[in-house]
C-alpha cells in the first residue's frame, strides 16, 4: 500500500527509509468500492485523501440536479475538499470512487504532526498547493477562453487514457460541455488524424 505514494513524494522530496517508515504511521488506508462516497456535501471533510489505486471525483450538484465535475483523482493524485478541510466548514463536493480504489487518508492533526516529525513535508505541500493554484488558474482561464475542442484536446494530452476510465457524460460535465457536443467533438479529433 504506500507504493505510489513514496513515489510520488521521490519525484519532489527524497526520504530516508526511517522518514518513510514513519510517514506510514499518519496514513489511515481506506478501501472504497466503485461508486462509495468519501465524502458528501454538507459534511465536514476531515481529510485529505492520495488515490494508491482507482479513481476519484469531486463535483457538486447544482438546483437542476446537473453535475459539475470539477476534479478527477488517479493513482497519484490527492483530493479533498480543501476549504471544508482547513475551516471545519461543511463541504461544498462530493466525492466518491469512479472505480474500486484503495486510498490514504491523512488528518487534518496528522497532516500537522507529519510536518512537524518530518519537515520536508512542509516543502511537499507547498509544492502541491502551488501546482494545483496554477491548474486551477489554467482550468478557468481555459473555460473562459478556449473553445470546447481546445479544452478536450488539452484534457486527453494531459491524462490520455481518460476516455478508457471515465463515461462519456463525466467528460463532457469536467470540460463544460454537453454529451452530444463530446461526441462531435472526438469524431471530429478522430477523422483529423
Amino acid at each position: 500500500m504506500f507504493e505510489v505514494l513514496f513515489e510520488k513524494l521521490d519525484e519532489k522530496i527524497k526520504l530516508s527509509e526511517e522518514e518513510k517508515e514513519l510517514c506510514k504511521s499518519f496514513f489511515t488506508p481506506k478501501k472504497l468500492r466503485k461508486r462509495q462516497y468519501i465524502l458528501q456535501e454538507g459534511d465536514v471533510c476531515k481529510y485529505v485523501t492520495f488515490v494508491e489505486k482507482g479513481m476519484l471525483r469531486s463535483y457538486t450538484i447544482d438546483e437542476k440536479g446537473n453535475e459539475h465535475i470539477m476534479q478527477f483523482a488517479f493513482e497519484g493524485w490527492w483530493i479533498s475538499d480543501h476549504f471544508s478541510f482547513l475551516t471545519g466548514e461543511p463541504a461544498i463536493y462530493n466525492i466518491d470512487a469512479l472505480e474500486d480504489s484503495e486510498l490514504l487518508l491523512l488528518s487534518k492533526q496528522a497532516e500537522e504532526q507529519l510536518m512537524e516529525r518530518v519537515p520536508k513535508f512542509e516543502r511537499y505541500f507547498r509544492i502541491l498547493l502551488q501546482n494545483n493554484l496554477i491548474a486551477t488558474q489554467r482550468r478557468l482561464i481555459g473555460s473562459l477562453s478556449q473553445s470546447a475542442e481546445e479544452r478536450y484536446n488539452q484534457l486527453i494530452n494531459g491524462c490520455p487514457n481518460i476516455p478508457q476510465r471515465v463515461p462519456q457524460h463525466m467528460m463532457a460535465s469536467f470540460l463544460g460541455i454537453t454529451p452530444e457536443t463530446l461526441s462531435r467533438i472526438r469524431k471530429q479529433v478522430a477523422s483529423s488524424k
